[in-house]
């Protein structure tokens, strides 16, 4: 048995988030989420707006959600875990707890230096080299993310730059070779990440509606690696990208 035997669409789960010991159904619990990755963006979240803790998660750590209102609208938020195991076993604890419409978004790597640090990018096919995804969908080399479409025209009534194309999800941080990284970069995929081929795998399994944006920092793509703006965006630049996935989660 291989990887590629893994997805069993014809039997039942053994575990459910909703037989753990530590899972209470929660009132209210906002049909609107925003995962993301950085501690620095809710240091920035307590000087944007009032929130209060309306549920925990339980990976390994308690995991505070956090409630607040923008433009109107009820918005939780979360700090989830880095990979794509972590994130989409976190995203179907949301998807259990009621949430309808999940926003993820964080940092990735480019593989073409044209693309500022700081560029947004909105992933439209996510290429599949991770293991979480064949648990969820048939094999194949993508997975399609059809929310680009309705993110792309936010981010159009926001005036706000960005580029749509192919993404590569990988598991191996340190195993992103450069024959690997040319395979991809000919293929279409303009950047590189750990989370968004599972997440969209698990939201067409769950028939949720998951969205995801990327902001750009290292870039993989030149003679040697270039960290960029990696481990120095500043306070401002997370307060930023905060303000514009609130933004975004209050339009969809």
């Amino acid at each position: 048995m291989s990887l590629f035997d893994t997805f069993d669409p014809d039997s039942e789960e053994i575990v459910k988030f909703e037989y753990q010991r530590s899972f209470h159904p929660v009132g209210g619990f906002p049909e609107t989420v925003i995962m993301t990755f950085k501690e620095e963006t809710f240091q920035a979240l307590e000087h944007v707006c009032p929130t209060e803790v309306i549920a925990t998660l339980r990976e390994g750590r308690d995991i505070p959600v956090y409630k607040l209102d923008w433009n109107g609208r009820s918005i939780g938020i979360f700090q989830t875990l880095i990979g794509g195991a972590g994130t989409a076993g976190l995203l179907e604890e949301t998807l259990a707890m009621g949430a309808k419409k999940v926003l993820l978004y964080g940092a990735c790597g480019v593989l073409d230096s044209a693309l500022a640090a700081g560029h947004f990018i909105l992933p439209t096919q996510a290429y599949r080299d991770e293991g979480t995804s064949y648990h969820y969908l048939p094999v194949g080399d993508y997975v399609d993310i059809p929310t680009a479409e309705r993110l792309g025209e936010i981010f159009d009534e926001l005036r706000l730059p960005y580029v749509k194309g192919r993404v590569w999800t990988t598991d191996a941080f340190y195993r992103e070779t450069r024959n690997n990284m040319e395979k991809r970069k000919a293929d279409g995929c303009i950047a590189v990440d750990m989370e968004c081929a599972s997440a969209m795998a698990v939201a067409q399994f769950r028939g949720a509606e998951v969205y995801q944006f990327l902001y750009a920092e290292d870039s993989l793509d030149g003679d040697a690696w270039d960290p960029r703006t990696m481990g120095k965006v500043p306070a401002s630049g997370y307060e930023q990208y905060l303000r514009v996935a609130l933004e975004a989660a209050s339009r969809l």
